[in-house]
């Protein structure tokens, strides 16, 4: 590496990365797990950082001087895949921050006969270089501190500075990589190429959307590449990673970024170019490369046919809701519990069936306490439920958030049977493949917040009224969803733990629904849509 003033021996760069390991493995032990997930100190692994830096290479083409920084070195995991890929006569400078002394202080020590200058100190408050001292190669895995650890005062530090530095107006709820993100603008050279190893939650997150802006009109977004949550980077955090490529540049008119998913940087499973104009106009990036056309058209949607709610939430599931064989054993009145179904662990089907008096046909039979009664009434009429309310006294259950601001307080809100309920949360791996499952009730029970209950409106419920045999038709459709539609909707977890809320459900595509429909229920439909893309048209225009 002759510009920075020596030579590496020929397999000197695996005999330092060897160490680098080894000295990684020992500073994680002794910083211990918590204080690391505290101050959001997860190493790159080295397949991926070599993956990184290769990728950087491609991007660059073979004949560019590569001014190098990282302004989260840790122990230079990026660093030493720089010197793997890169031939030493390519690299003019390389610059590593570390706020950590118990990393950057070993790294420093590691690294020092290669040239790196290792720099002890606060990025964010780093003094930043003129503009013939930029460079031209960023690449950074920063800490995931979450914005809860980050103090008050220092989150209007880094507000100010963000803002300053690149007109990014960072959400209070955002974690610090938004800020190191931001603030790396600043370092970078024009046209300068970043690639920045983040969660991908700022893809849906609203806080994102400040992060989505600048991607979108200080920086030339290239390519965002999401890996499969089932394949977590860190093996010791729970985070969906993406890495994202941009050039520090204005974008160009028409210009379309590269959406990747699963597989490798250079291999992934899928692939799509995204016009940055349908990019504008789509507050959720994570459906692609899965979907294509988003935003760029209104097209009917699940929200078009049902109403969708979040199951009831109990305020302590162990208490209201009993077995059958319980109910009797306490001699309560049956009057004052009605049907529900179990989690979805416990319903082998995807159909619930009814018996003559509409109560589930299932090995669980359970029960939700659901009582408008006054105590008085309870008290006088029905000593065994009198007592088991002053038992849920006993253990405070009366007092939780929930039963305090209900009237009774062992009453429930209302959620009456849905004929179509999805299951919340779900995992794309799967023996199904189907991370939700959609479940035909046939029966009076209602559900509890693990499910998305669908309640059909408008056009829909008359014909399901006219035709009963449409429900069994409307259930067929929705588990024939796409699951890909379904997970570029919902949001996802380290894992592959996927979860959908009412609103997420609603979004997803629901073209074909129409088609189920009688002709002249399917002109309501069309005439009903067609006022709701109209007036969301109009307050959209007014908005603006």
């Amino acid at each position: 590496m002759e510009s920075l003033g020596f030579r590496l021996k020929q397999g000197a760069a695996t005999e330092l990365e060897e160490r680098r390991l080894v000295l990684q493995g020992e500073l994680d032990i002794e910083k211990g797990q918590a204080e690391r997930n505290r101050m959001g100190q997860f190493a790159t692994p080295t397949g991926l950082a070599v993956d990184i830096l290769r990728y950087a290479k491609a991007q660059l083409g073979n004949n560019e001087k590569v001014r190098f920084i990282d302004p989260a070195i840790g122990t230079g995991s990026f660093y030493s895949a720089l010197l793997t890929v890169f031939t030493q006569s390519r690299i003019g400078v390389a610059v590593g921050y570390e706020i950590d002394p118990h990393y950057g202080t070993p790294a420093a020590k590691l690294w020092g006969e290669t040239g790196l200058d290792v720099r002890l100190e606060d990025f964010t408050q780093a003094e930043m270089q003129p503009d013939s001292e930029k460079f031209d190669l960023l690449i950074c895995n920063p800490p995931y501190v979450r914005h809860h650890h980050i103090v008050n005062g220092e989150k209007q530090r880094l507000k100010a500075r963000t803002q300053e530095v690149c007109g990014m107006e960072i959400s209070g709820l955002a974690g610090l990589y938004c800020y190191f993100l931001g603030l790396g603008h600043a370092w970078m050279a024009d046209g300068g190429l970043a690639g920045w190893l983040i969660p991908s939650e700022f893809m849906d997150v609203n806080y994102g959307a400040s992060v989505k802006y600048y991607l979108l009109n200080k920086v030339t977004l290239l390519h965002i590449h999401r890996f499969d949550p089932n394949d977590v980077q860190f093996g010791d955090a729970l985070v969906p990673s993406a890495v994202v490529w941009f050039r520090k540049g204005v974008p160009p008119v028409g210009h379309e970024v590269r959406f990747t998913y699963g597989g490798s940087l250079d291999q992934p499973k899928l692939e799509r170019l995204v016009p940055a104009e349908t990019l504008r106009r789509s507050t959720k990036w994570s459906r692609y490369p899965m979907q294509e056309g988003f935003g760029e058209a209104n097209t009917p949607v699940l929200g078009d046919f049902f109403k969708i709610k979040r199951g009831l939430a109990t305020g302590n599931n162990n208490y209201f809701i009993l077995s059958a064989g319980e109910i009797e054993r306490r001699e309560l009145p049956v009057e004052v519990f009605r049907p529900i179904l179990p989690s979805p662990r416990y319903l082998p089907e995807d159909e619930v069936v009814a018996d003559e008096t509409g109560n589930p046909v299932l090995d669980r039979r359970l029960f939700l306490l659901d009582c408008q009664w006054g105590e008085g009434e309870i008290r006088e009429r029905y000593p065994k439920l009198w007592a088991y309310l002053e038992e849920g006294k006993a253990q405070g259950i009366a007092e939780r958030y929930l039963c305090r601001h209900r009237t009774p307080w062992y009453s429930q809100e209302n959620r009456p049977p849905a004929p179509f309920v999805c299951t919340y949360l779900g995992r794309s791996d799967t023996m199904s493949r189907r991370p939700f499952r959609f479940i035909l009730n046939n029966s009076r029970a209602t559900a509890t917040n693990v499910y998305l209950m669908l309640y059909p409106k408008g056009p829909i419920e008359c014909a399901l009224e006219d035709d009963p045999a449409l429900k069994r038709r409307l259930w067929e459709f929705l588990n024939g969803i796409c699951p890909l539609a379904m997970l570029g909707e919902g949001r996802v977890y380290g894992g592959g733990l996927h979860k959908l809320e009412p609103k997420e459900l609603g979004n997803v595509p629901a073209v074909a629904i129409a088609d189920l429909l009688p002709e002249s229920a399917r002109q309501k439909q069309g005439e009903l849509f067609e006022r709701t893309v109209q007036l969301d048209k109009l307050t959209t225009t007014e908005e603006a």
